[in-house]
Protein backbone atom coordinates (compact mmCIF):
# COMPACT_ATOMS: atom_id res chain seq x y z
CA UNK A 1 0.00 0.00 0.00
CA UNK A 2 1.24 3.50 -0.78
CA UNK A 3 -0.04 5.22 2.37
CA UNK A 4 1.75 3.71 5.35
CA UNK A 5 0.56 6.22 7.93
CA UNK A 6 -0.88 4.94 11.18
CA UNK A 7 -4.28 6.40 10.26
CA UNK A 8 -4.39 4.64 6.89
CA UNK A 9 -3.28 1.38 8.46
CA UNK A 10 -5.88 1.69 11.21
CA UNK A 11 -8.54 2.11 8.54
CA UNK A 12 -7.46 -1.16 6.95
CA UNK A 13 -7.26 -3.02 10.25
CA UNK A 14 -10.71 -1.92 11.44
CA UNK A 15 -12.14 -3.22 8.17
CA UNK A 16 -11.33 -6.78 9.25
CA UNK A 17 -14.16 -8.08 11.48
CA UNK A 18 -11.91 -9.93 13.90
CA UNK A 19 -14.44 -10.51 16.68
CA UNK A 20 -13.00 -13.28 18.85
CA UNK A 21 -15.54 -15.87 17.65
CA UNK A 22 -14.40 -15.29 14.04
CA UNK A 23 -11.17 -16.00 12.19
CA UNK A 24 -8.41 -13.39 12.12
CA UNK A 25 -6.59 -14.94 9.15
CA UNK A 26 -7.52 -12.21 6.65
CA UNK A 27 -6.02 -9.56 8.91
CA UNK A 28 -2.92 -11.68 9.51
CA UNK A 29 -2.51 -12.24 5.76
CA UNK A 30 -2.70 -8.48 5.20
CA UNK A 31 -0.03 -7.84 7.85
CA UNK A 32 2.13 -10.61 6.42
CA UNK A 33 1.97 -9.08 2.92
CA UNK A 34 2.63 -5.61 4.27
CA UNK A 35 5.74 -6.77 6.13
CA UNK A 36 6.95 -8.86 3.17
CA UNK A 37 6.82 -5.77 0.94
CA UNK A 38 9.24 -4.17 3.43
CA UNK A 39 11.54 -7.20 3.44
CA UNK A 40 10.40 -8.52 6.81
CA UNK A 41 9.71 -12.23 7.22
CA UNK A 42 7.02 -13.58 9.56
CA UNK A 43 6.25 -16.72 11.49
CA UNK A 44 2.68 -17.83 12.13
CA UNK A 45 1.42 -19.80 15.11
CA UNK A 46 -1.98 -21.32 14.29
CA UNK A 47 -4.65 -22.64 16.61
CA UNK A 48 -5.49 -26.35 16.45
CA UNK A 49 -8.28 -25.75 13.91
CA UNK A 50 -6.00 -23.50 11.81
CA UNK A 51 -8.73 -20.85 11.75
CA UNK A 52 -6.65 -18.26 13.62
CA UNK A 53 -3.00 -17.34 13.91
CA UNK A 54 -0.58 -15.24 15.89
CA UNK A 55 2.18 -13.49 13.96
CA UNK A 56 5.80 -12.99 15.01
CA UNK A 57 8.40 -11.05 13.06
CA UNK A 58 11.94 -9.78 13.68
CA UNK A 59 13.60 -6.65 12.29
CA UNK A 60 17.35 -6.46 12.86
CA UNK A 61 19.91 -8.97 14.13
CA UNK A 62 18.65 -12.41 15.15
CA UNK A 63 21.48 -13.21 17.56
CA UNK A 64 20.25 -10.76 20.22
CA UNK A 65 17.16 -10.56 22.41
CA UNK A 66 15.60 -7.25 21.45
CA UNK A 67 12.32 -5.48 22.18
CA UNK A 68 8.88 -6.96 21.47
CA UNK A 69 6.01 -4.71 20.40
CA UNK A 70 2.92 -6.72 21.16
CA UNK A 71 -0.82 -6.50 20.72
CA UNK A 72 -3.90 -8.59 20.05
CA UNK A 73 -5.86 -8.64 16.80
CA UNK A 74 -9.26 -9.72 18.16
CA UNK A 75 -12.05 -7.37 19.23
CA UNK A 76 -15.25 -7.73 21.25
CA UNK A 77 -18.69 -8.05 19.60
CA UNK A 78 -20.89 -5.11 18.61
CA UNK A 79 -24.28 -6.86 18.85
CA UNK A 80 -26.71 -5.12 21.18
CA UNK A 81 -24.74 -1.87 21.15
CA UNK A 82 -26.17 1.40 19.83
CA UNK A 83 -23.49 2.45 17.34
CA UNK A 84 -24.07 5.65 15.38
CA UNK A 85 -21.38 4.75 12.81
CA UNK A 86 -20.42 1.55 11.02
CA UNK A 87 -18.24 -0.24 13.62
CA UNK A 88 -16.11 -1.92 10.95
CA UNK A 89 -15.43 1.16 8.86
CA UNK A 90 -13.21 3.95 10.13
CA UNK A 91 -15.09 7.22 10.67
CA UNK A 92 -13.28 10.46 11.54
CA UNK A 93 -15.09 13.21 13.43
CA UNK A 94 -13.67 16.13 15.38
CA UNK A 95 -10.23 14.61 15.80
CA UNK A 96 -11.54 11.18 16.76
CA UNK A 97 -11.24 7.93 14.79
CA UNK A 98 -14.26 5.71 15.39
CA UNK A 99 -14.47 1.95 14.85
CA UNK A 100 -14.47 -1.32 16.74
CA UNK A 101 -10.96 -1.93 18.02
CA UNK A 102 -9.74 1.62 17.39
CA UNK A 103 -8.74 1.92 21.06
CA UNK A 104 -8.58 -1.75 22.05
CA UNK A 105 -6.20 -2.17 20.37
CA UNK A 106 -5.81 -1.81 16.61
CA UNK A 107 -4.62 1.76 17.07
CA UNK A 108 -1.39 0.46 18.53
CA UNK A 109 -1.07 -2.25 15.86
CA UNK A 110 -1.41 0.45 13.19
CA UNK A 111 1.30 2.58 14.80
CA UNK A 112 3.65 -0.41 15.01
CA UNK A 113 3.12 -1.22 11.33
CA UNK A 114 3.58 2.43 10.39
CA UNK A 115 6.94 2.40 12.21
CA UNK A 116 8.25 -0.66 10.35
CA UNK A 117 9.73 1.28 7.38
CA UNK A 118 11.75 3.37 9.82
CA UNK A 119 12.89 0.26 11.70
CA UNK A 120 13.76 -1.53 8.45
CA UNK A 121 15.85 1.29 6.97
CA UNK A 122 18.04 1.66 10.05
CA UNK A 123 20.90 -0.65 10.93
CA UNK A 124 19.59 -1.69 14.30
CA UNK A 125 22.04 -3.00 16.89
CA UNK A 126 19.13 -4.39 18.87
CA UNK A 127 16.26 -6.15 17.07
CA UNK A 128 12.62 -5.17 17.21
CA UNK A 129 10.11 -8.01 17.30
CA UNK A 130 6.44 -7.74 16.37
CA UNK A 131 4.00 -10.08 18.12
CA UNK A 132 0.31 -9.93 17.14
CA UNK A 133 -1.92 -12.50 18.88
CA UNK A 134 -5.48 -13.83 18.65
CA UNK A 135 -8.15 -14.52 21.29
CA UNK A 136 -6.83 -12.17 23.95
CA UNK A 137 -10.38 -11.06 24.70
CA UNK A 138 -11.46 -14.59 25.63
CA UNK A 139 -8.64 -15.55 27.97
CA UNK A 140 -5.29 -14.59 26.41
CA UNK A 141 -5.33 -17.85 24.43
CA UNK A 142 -3.44 -17.12 21.23
CA UNK A 143 -0.27 -15.73 22.76
CA UNK A 144 0.46 -18.88 24.75
CA UNK A 145 1.67 -21.18 21.91
CA UNK A 146 3.84 -18.37 20.57
CA UNK A 147 5.42 -17.76 23.99
CA UNK A 148 6.00 -21.48 24.46
CA UNK A 149 8.12 -21.44 21.31
CA UNK A 150 9.97 -18.24 22.20
CA UNK A 151 10.95 -19.67 25.58
CA UNK A 152 12.93 -22.40 23.80
CA UNK A 153 15.04 -20.03 21.74
CA UNK A 154 18.62 -19.13 22.54
CA UNK A 155 17.93 -15.45 21.92
CA UNK A 156 14.44 -14.81 23.19
CA UNK A 157 13.38 -11.17 23.56
CA UNK A 158 14.81 -9.15 26.45
CA UNK A 159 11.64 -7.18 27.12
CA UNK A 160 8.17 -6.43 25.80
CA UNK A 161 5.96 -3.37 25.36
CA UNK A 162 2.24 -4.16 25.09
CA UNK A 163 0.24 -1.35 23.51
CA UNK A 164 -3.07 -1.69 25.34
CA UNK A 165 -4.82 1.69 25.65
CA UNK A 166 -3.29 3.65 28.56
CA UNK A 167 -3.56 7.17 27.06
CA UNK A 168 0.17 6.79 26.39
CA UNK A 169 0.91 6.67 30.12
CA UNK A 170 3.55 4.11 31.22
CA UNK A 171 2.02 1.20 33.13
CA UNK A 172 3.90 -1.43 35.13
CA UNK A 173 1.11 -3.44 36.75
CA UNK A 174 -2.35 -4.94 36.62
CA UNK A 175 -4.32 -7.60 38.47
CA UNK A 176 -4.45 -11.24 37.48
CA UNK A 177 -7.69 -13.07 36.77
CA UNK A 178 -9.23 -16.48 37.42
CA UNK A 179 -12.66 -17.29 35.98
CA UNK A 180 -14.51 -20.47 36.97
CA UNK A 181 -17.86 -22.20 36.49
CA UNK A 182 -19.62 -24.14 39.23
CA UNK A 183 -22.24 -26.77 38.39
CA UNK A 184 -24.56 -27.93 41.15
CA UNK A 185 -26.50 -31.14 40.60
CA UNK A 186 -29.44 -31.64 42.93
CA UNK A 187 -32.56 -33.80 42.78
CA UNK A 188 -35.93 -32.67 41.41
CA UNK A 189 -39.34 -33.25 42.92
CA UNK A 190 -42.71 -31.52 43.23
CA UNK A 191 -42.35 -28.32 45.23
CA UNK A 192 -45.05 -29.54 47.62
CA UNK A 193 -42.52 -32.15 48.75
CA UNK A 194 -39.48 -29.86 48.70
CA UNK A 195 -37.68 -31.51 51.65
CA UNK A 196 -37.46 -34.74 49.63
CA UNK A 197 -35.52 -33.06 46.82
CA UNK A 198 -32.13 -31.33 46.67
CA UNK A 199 -32.58 -27.70 45.62
CA UNK A 200 -29.61 -26.94 43.38
CA UNK A 201 -30.32 -23.19 43.37
CA UNK A 202 -30.32 -22.96 47.14
CA UNK A 203 -27.03 -24.81 47.42
CA UNK A 204 -25.56 -22.63 44.68
CA UNK A 205 -26.73 -19.62 46.69
CA UNK A 206 -24.77 -20.86 49.69
CA UNK A 207 -21.66 -21.13 47.54
CA UNK A 208 -22.20 -17.65 46.13
CA UNK A 209 -22.67 -16.29 49.65
CA UNK A 210 -19.41 -17.94 50.73
CA UNK A 211 -17.64 -16.31 47.77
CA UNK A 212 -19.01 -12.95 48.90
CA UNK A 213 -17.63 -13.59 52.39
CA UNK A 214 -14.20 -14.40 50.95
CA UNK A 215 -14.35 -11.18 48.94
CA UNK A 216 -15.10 -9.21 52.10
CA UNK A 217 -12.06 -10.78 53.78
CA UNK A 218 -9.82 -9.80 50.87
CA UNK A 219 -11.09 -6.20 51.09
CA UNK A 220 -9.67 -5.78 54.60
CA UNK A 221 -6.86 -3.20 54.92
CA UNK A 222 -4.14 -5.77 55.58
CA UNK A 223 -4.63 -7.10 52.03
CA UNK A 224 -4.50 -3.72 50.28
CA UNK A 225 -2.12 -2.75 47.51
CA UNK A 226 -2.61 0.99 47.05
CA UNK A 227 -1.22 0.94 43.51
CA UNK A 228 -4.56 -0.44 42.33
CA UNK A 229 -8.18 0.72 42.17
CA UNK A 230 -9.86 -0.91 44.01
CA UNK A 231 -6.76 -1.56 46.13
CA UNK A 232 -7.50 -5.23 46.85
CA UNK A 233 -8.39 -8.53 45.19
CA UNK A 234 -12.05 -8.86 44.28
CA UNK A 235 -14.47 -11.78 43.91
CA UNK A 236 -17.73 -11.54 42.01
CA UNK A 237 -20.42 -13.80 40.54
CA UNK A 238 -21.47 -12.70 37.09
CA UNK A 239 -23.82 -15.35 35.62
CA UNK A 240 -26.38 -17.66 37.28
CA UNK A 241 -28.75 -20.10 35.53
CA UNK A 242 -31.07 -22.75 36.94
CA UNK A 243 -34.60 -23.93 37.51
CA UNK A 244 -37.46 -24.88 35.18
CA UNK A 245 -40.67 -23.97 36.99
CA UNK A 246 -41.65 -22.60 40.38
CA UNK A 247 -43.45 -25.81 41.36
CA UNK A 248 -40.39 -28.00 40.65
CA UNK A 249 -37.45 -28.26 43.03
CA UNK A 250 -34.56 -27.41 40.69
CA UNK A 251 -32.14 -30.24 39.92
CA UNK A 252 -29.52 -28.07 38.22
CA UNK A 253 -27.91 -24.72 38.75
CA UNK A 254 -24.68 -23.27 37.48
CA UNK A 255 -22.90 -19.99 38.01
CA UNK A 256 -19.73 -18.29 36.82
CA UNK A 257 -17.47 -16.34 39.13
CA UNK A 258 -14.17 -14.54 38.82
CA UNK A 259 -11.30 -13.41 40.99
CA UNK A 260 -9.26 -10.30 40.15
CA UNK A 261 -6.07 -10.69 42.16
CA UNK A 262 -3.49 -8.08 43.08
CA UNK A 263 0.09 -9.21 42.38
CA UNK A 264 1.33 -11.42 45.18
CA UNK A 265 -2.07 -13.01 45.85
CA UNK A 266 -2.85 -16.34 44.21
CA UNK A 267 -6.38 -16.32 42.82
CA UNK A 268 -6.36 -20.12 42.95
CA UNK A 269 -6.57 -19.80 46.74
CA UNK A 270 -10.18 -18.65 46.39
CA UNK A 271 -11.00 -21.62 44.17
CA UNK A 272 -9.45 -24.00 46.68
CA UNK A 273 -11.40 -22.48 49.56
CA UNK A 274 -14.77 -22.65 47.82
CA UNK A 275 -14.15 -26.21 46.63
CA UNK A 276 -13.17 -27.26 50.15
CA UNK A 277 -16.37 -25.69 51.52
CA UNK A 278 -18.43 -27.56 48.92
CA UNK A 279 -16.79 -30.90 49.71
CA UNK A 280 -16.76 -30.60 53.50
CA UNK A 281 -19.98 -28.74 54.26
CA UNK A 282 -22.49 -28.98 51.43
CA UNK A 283 -22.05 -32.32 49.66
CA UNK A 284 -22.59 -34.46 52.77
CA UNK A 285 -25.94 -32.71 53.38
CA UNK A 286 -26.98 -33.03 49.74
CA UNK A 287 -26.08 -36.72 49.55
CA UNK A 288 -28.03 -37.56 52.66
CA UNK A 289 -31.10 -36.76 50.57
CA UNK A 290 -29.90 -38.02 47.20
CA UNK A 291 -26.73 -40.05 46.64
CA UNK A 292 -26.12 -38.68 43.13
CA UNK A 293 -26.05 -35.01 44.16
CA UNK A 294 -22.82 -33.31 43.17
CA UNK A 295 -20.90 -30.03 42.91
CA UNK A 296 -18.25 -29.60 40.23
CA UNK A 297 -15.95 -26.73 39.37
CA UNK A 298 -14.51 -25.98 35.93
CA UNK A 299 -11.84 -23.37 35.12
CA UNK A 300 -12.85 -21.05 32.28
CA UNK A 301 -9.76 -18.90 31.83
CA UNK A 302 -6.96 -17.32 33.77
CA UNK A 303 -3.97 -15.06 33.34
CA UNK A 304 -1.36 -13.83 35.82
CA UNK A 305 -1.03 -10.30 37.08
CA UNK A 306 1.76 -7.93 36.15
CA UNK A 307 4.14 -6.19 38.56
CA UNK A 308 7.26 -5.01 36.73
CA UNK A 309 9.82 -3.27 39.00
CA UNK A 310 10.30 0.46 38.29
CA UNK A 311 14.08 0.01 38.17
CA UNK A 312 13.92 -2.79 35.58
CA UNK A 313 15.35 -2.42 32.09
CA UNK A 314 11.85 -2.60 30.61
CA UNK A 315 10.52 0.18 32.84
CA UNK A 316 13.51 2.42 32.26
CA UNK A 317 13.29 2.00 28.48
CA UNK A 318 9.60 2.88 28.59
CA UNK A 319 10.37 5.97 30.65
CA UNK A 320 12.85 7.13 28.00
CA UNK A 321 10.66 6.59 24.96
CA UNK A 322 7.40 7.73 26.56
CA UNK A 323 9.16 10.70 28.17
CA UNK A 324 7.21 9.98 31.36
CA UNK A 325 8.44 8.50 34.63
CA UNK A 326 5.18 8.55 36.56
CA UNK A 327 4.50 4.81 36.36
CA UNK A 328 0.96 3.57 37.00
CA UNK A 329 -1.30 0.53 37.00
CA UNK A 330 -4.53 -0.35 35.17
CA UNK A 331 -7.66 -2.19 36.26
CA UNK A 332 -7.95 -4.33 33.13
CA UNK A 333 -5.78 -7.31 32.28
CA UNK A 334 -3.26 -7.85 29.49
CA UNK A 335 -1.00 -10.58 28.13
CA UNK A 336 1.84 -8.96 30.09
CA UNK A 337 1.88 -11.45 32.95
CA UNK A 338 2.24 -14.30 30.45
CA UNK A 339 5.19 -12.60 28.74
CA UNK A 340 6.83 -12.02 32.11
CA UNK A 341 6.22 -15.61 33.16
CA UNK A 342 7.98 -16.66 29.93
CA UNK A 343 11.04 -14.69 31.03
CA UNK A 344 10.29 -11.55 29.00
CA UNK A 345 9.79 -8.58 31.38
CA UNK A 346 6.85 -6.49 30.21
CA UNK A 347 5.42 -2.99 30.42
CA UNK A 348 2.21 -1.51 28.98
CA UNK A 349 1.74 1.72 27.04
CA UNK A 350 -0.53 2.50 24.12
CA UNK A 351 -2.86 5.01 22.47
CA UNK A 352 -6.46 5.55 23.50
CA UNK A 353 -8.36 4.88 26.68
CA UNK A 354 -10.11 1.75 27.94
CA UNK A 355 -12.94 4.13 28.85
CA UNK A 356 -13.84 3.79 25.16
CA UNK A 357 -12.94 0.10 24.84
CA UNK A 358 -15.78 -2.43 24.47
CA UNK A 359 -18.35 0.38 24.13
CA UNK A 360 -20.47 1.59 21.20
CA UNK A 361 -18.80 4.31 19.13
CA UNK A 362 -15.36 3.25 20.36
CA UNK A 363 -12.68 5.71 19.28
CA UNK A 364 -9.05 6.70 19.50
CA UNK A 365 -8.05 10.32 19.05
CA UNK A 366 -5.77 11.47 16.23
CA UNK A 367 -3.60 13.06 18.91
CA UNK A 368 -3.15 9.74 20.70
CA UNK A 369 -2.07 8.02 17.48
CA UNK A 370 0.41 10.83 16.89
CA UNK A 371 1.84 10.45 20.38
CA UNK A 372 2.27 6.71 19.83
CA UNK A 373 3.97 7.34 16.48
CA UNK A 374 6.37 9.71 18.27
CA UNK A 375 7.11 7.16 21.00
CA UNK A 376 8.00 4.50 18.45
CA UNK A 377 10.18 6.99 16.57
CA UNK A 378 12.09 7.59 19.81
CA UNK A 379 12.39 3.82 20.23
CA UNK A 380 14.01 3.60 16.79
CA UNK A 381 16.58 6.22 17.68
CA UNK A 382 17.27 4.68 21.08
CA UNK A 383 17.94 1.15 19.89
CA UNK A 384 19.84 2.37 16.80
CA UNK A 385 22.36 3.87 19.24
CA UNK A 386 22.39 0.89 21.61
Amino acid sequence: MSDRSSRALLERLIGFETVSRESNLELIAFVQRYLADLGVECELFHNAERTKASLYATIGPRDKGGVVLSGHTDVVPVEGQAWTVDPFRLTEKNGRLYGRGSADMKGFLACVLAAVPRFAERKLNVPVHIAFSYDEEVGCLGVRPMLAELEKRAHKPRLCIIGEPTEMKPVLGHKGKLAMRCRVKGAACHSAYAPYGVNAIQYAARLINRLENIGEELAQPEHHDERFDPPYSTVQTGVVTGGRALNIVPAECEFDFEVRAVPGFEAQTVAERIESYAQAELLPKMRKVHADADIRFEPLNAYPGLATPPDSEAAQLLAVISELRDFGTVAFGTEGGLFTRAGIPTVVCGPGSMEQGHKPDEFVSVDQLGRCDAMLARLVEHIARA
